[in-house]
């Protein structure tokens, strides 16, 4: 097949486009337009956008590359995983090389026995490199990745043993937060590929057993607006359920209603959104009854419409 994800594609018999976001077999692919509805089409059925720029992975020529001046690092080898800025459904794999080695780096996928080089380049010092896409809801369907890395330089540098990594993705492997990545310019969540190995100290260890427990830090005072949505809070949201979701804003909710308190400020204004109602409903039944809440309204229509409440403190 000759389009891969996220290239832009045309319609033949009708009048519409989008990108490509999922690859069904070898005949047929989902193209998703501007209404975000992904419509499986025969690939003959569609052609190339020409002029118009794609977010599909682009082959990398094996160019020799000078190393930079300065200290030598051998660690920083990372595999950056980020959300499409077009096409929220799709996410894109990098090898952040923070190393000043060549990396002479191969991916190959495997799924259901059957295994298929993915990409193969030499990823220059301080440079990154894409090399997977795949469809974000499709997370369970995906292959198991195996990448093999050497480590190339000129200088007289110790050799590096050459890292050879097989992952298997789930959800909760993106749990946490993004973080920034430099070269990329962009948030993503990052696996370190040549993380050294954790060496135990045993009398550390048994030193831990006996120290008393850290004092809890002090209330951190909160701003006058909270926001509650749900992205705000998580990075990962897009892997949690509504209930999940719902218990993760309750959370962030009391945290910030205590803080206000603790911090004697006479109002706070929670910024929920209007959505179905239910996280709403949920805060006045809190607010309603709460001793410490003197009473509570919404929040400057004019700015919030009905998404925000201003919750009066005694």
């Amino acid at each position: 097949m000759k389009y891969k994800l996220g290239d832009f594609v045309r319609f033949v018999d009708e009048k519409m486009e989008g990108y490509i976001t999922r690859i069904i077999d070898d005949n047929m692919i989902g193209v998703t337009g501007e209404d975000d509805f992904e419509i499986p089409v025969l690939a003959s059925k569609v052609t190339t956008v020409h002029g118009h720029k794609s977010t599909a992975l682009e082959s990398q020529a094996f160019d020799e590359v000078s190393l930079a001046n300065g200290a030598f690092d051998t660690r920083g080898v990372y595999l950056a995983v980020t959300s499409d800025q077009r096409i929220a459904s799709v996410v894109h794999f990098y090898l952040v090389n923070e190393t000043s080695y060549q990396l002479l780096t191969a991916l190959t996928t495997e799924k259901l026995h059957k295994s298929k080089g993915e990409y193969a380049g030499i990823i220059a010092p301080k440079s990154t490199a894409k090399i997977y896409s795949a469809p974000l809801q499709d997370i369970q369907l995906w292959p198991t990745f195996n990448f093999q890395v050497l480590f190339y330089t000129s200088q007289n540098i110790a050799l590096a043993k050459p890292l050879v990594v097989k992952e298997t993705f789930k959800a909760k492997d993106f749990s946490g937060s993004k973080k920034l990545v430099p070269l990329l310019k962009q948030q993503a969540w990052l696996i370190q590929l040549d993380e050294p190995e954790l060496l135990i100290d045993a009398e550390k260890l048994k030193e831990s057993f006996f120290k008393p427990a850290e004092e809890k830090r002090e209330l951190e005072k909160p701003v006058n607006e909270i926001d509650l949505h749900i992205e705000k809070l998580r990075d990962d949201y897009q892997f949690l359920n509504s209930a999940e979701m719902l218990n993760i804003q309750l959370l962030a909710f009391h945290k910030a209603l205590d803080a206000a308190i603790v911090h004697k400020l006479p109002s706070v204004v929670f910024i929920h959104g209007v959505g179905n109602g239910t996280l709403k409903n949920e805060l006045h039944k809190i607010v309603g009854k709460h001793p410490q809440v003197q009473t509570f309204m919404d929040a400057r229509k004019e700015k919030f419409g009905y998404g925000a409440t201003k919750v009066m403190l005694k």
